[in-house]
């Protein structure tokens, strides 16, 4: 088991290395561990049962906090929601991880190699998602830990990341300047780098054991399409690897807001290369990544989507708050608006026939909407205020007449 460049091909010895020493391209991992399956049960009910398939070579490194196995839930009433659908719509539902996003799978797996590694500490540029789950880890590995955001990352986030005792800085402007901050700590403190765009390839790994889950839950067959949340991409890549794994493919759909969609805005110009973005804006903060200075992230997604017979699209806000809702209130999952951009990708390819009406498809909702509270909040809130709860009759005729605009506006 070592490193290897996803360009130029070369090797390198297991380190916690970022690039290729020889083109400075992105690493990834080339083999597998052959870890027994873990005796631990609680690792067992984890992704860690896998642990052959991961890096990690010595099981007392592990660091889990029972991520992965996560649900793969049919959604009918979406379904019957798109017009002329006859396919099948899945919700592999991500939120139900630890720390309430996938981000603890590439946490867990790059935090226990860094240990295995000698990591005395870790560092990490996030949009939110990823400093989160690395405070968490950290506080369960007993290590220290430096997480990086921009300033305007949402409140929901930053209290989370806070209260597990990390150092949090704030950093004024896009995602792109909390990256080149962090690969700069990283090197002055000799932590390890756990930010979890295509940099740390141990942690990428991590993310490989989605795709297995598809195979597995799926009846040992891979969906048609796949449509995930796209900043620079490693999860697009982990989707693929997994089901690679099982001899399967699928076609990969990477989404992305409009207002920062620098991969989608390649896909659709016919480049080969991305370039970055200039300013974010947009409500979905976890793939606001303009990818400046490392555009070469978004060439590899890129790249990965074209292979499959895939394809990248942006969607816009108003999209995005039309699918958080959808999903809330027709199949009961509360999703931050980046979560629900795989559903309102959905609907825009299905009216442009870029998606068959018969297939079946997987949407990757990928963090909870706890972490973005305020995008919900400045939704119009459908509440009855009770002024006498003692005048039953009243409050019934209330519950009526509200049941009737609900069953209404669902029809709209």
């Amino acid at each position: 088991m070592h490193l290897r460049c996803v360009d130029c091909r070369r090797d390198h010895a297991p380190a916690l290395l970022y690039q290729c020493g020889h083109c400075g391209g992105i690493l990834e991992v080339a083999g597998e561990s052959g870890l027994e399956p873990p005796r631990d049960a609680a690792l067992l009910f984890s992704m860690w049962r896998h642990a052959g398939r991961l890096a990690v070579t010595d099981p007392r490194h592990i660091v889990s906090m029972g991520e992965g196995l996560t649900p793969l839930r049919r959604a009918p009433r979406l379904e019957a929601s798109l017009p002329g659908f006859r396919g099948e719509v899945w919700l592999k539902d991500e939120t139900r991880n630890p720390s309430l996003s996938f981000k603890d799978r590439l946490v867990s797996a790059g935090m226990s190699k860094a240990l295995e590694l000698g990591a005395r500490g870790v560092v990490c540029a996030s949009s939110g998602n990823a400093g989160a789950s690395t405070a968490a880890y950290a506080a369960r590995a007993g290590v220290p830990a430096v997480i990086v955001v921009p300033a305007h990352t949402p409140a929901a986030k930053v209290t989370q990341i806070a209260a597990h005792g990390a150092v949090l800085l704030l950093v004024e402007g896009h995602y792109s300047r909390s990256y080149a901050l962090a690969r700069g700590l990283a090197e002055r403190h000799g932590f390890a780098n756990l930010t979890t765009t295509f940099l740390n390839p141990w942690a990428v790994d991590g993310a490989k054991l989605v795709g297995l889950e598809l195979f597995e839950q799926l009846g040992r067959a891979a969906p048609d399409a796949v449509l995930v949340p796209t900043g620079s991409g490693p999860l697009v890549k982990g989707v693929a690897q997994g089901l690679a794994l099982c001899g399967q493919q699928t076609r990969l759909v990477a989404v992305q807001a409009a207002g920062c969609a620098p991969i989608a805005r390649a896909f659709e110009a016919g480049q080969d290369a991305v370039l970055a973005w200039d300013v974010p804006r947009t409500i979905a903060s976890g793939i606001s990544d303009p990818l400046i200075g490392y555009e070469r992230d978004g060439t590899y997604t890129l790249q990965l989507v074209r292979n499959s017979g895939g394809l990248a699209v942006a969607v816009e806000d108003d999209a995005l708050r039309q699918a958080m809702r959808d999903l809330a209130r027709l199949e009961g999952v509360y999703a931050e608006p980046t979560a629900a951009s795989p559903v309102a990708a959905l609907r825009r390819l299905l009216a442009e026939r870029r998606l068959a009406p018969e297939a079946r498809v997987v949407c990757m909702i990928t963090g909870h909407g706890f972490k973005d509270g305020a995008a919900f909040a400045e939704m119009p809130a459908r509440t009855h205020r009770v002024a006498d709860p003692e005048d039953l009759a009243a409050v019934a005729r209330l519950c009526d007449e509200a049941l009737a605009e609900n069953a209404a506006a669902e029809k709209d």
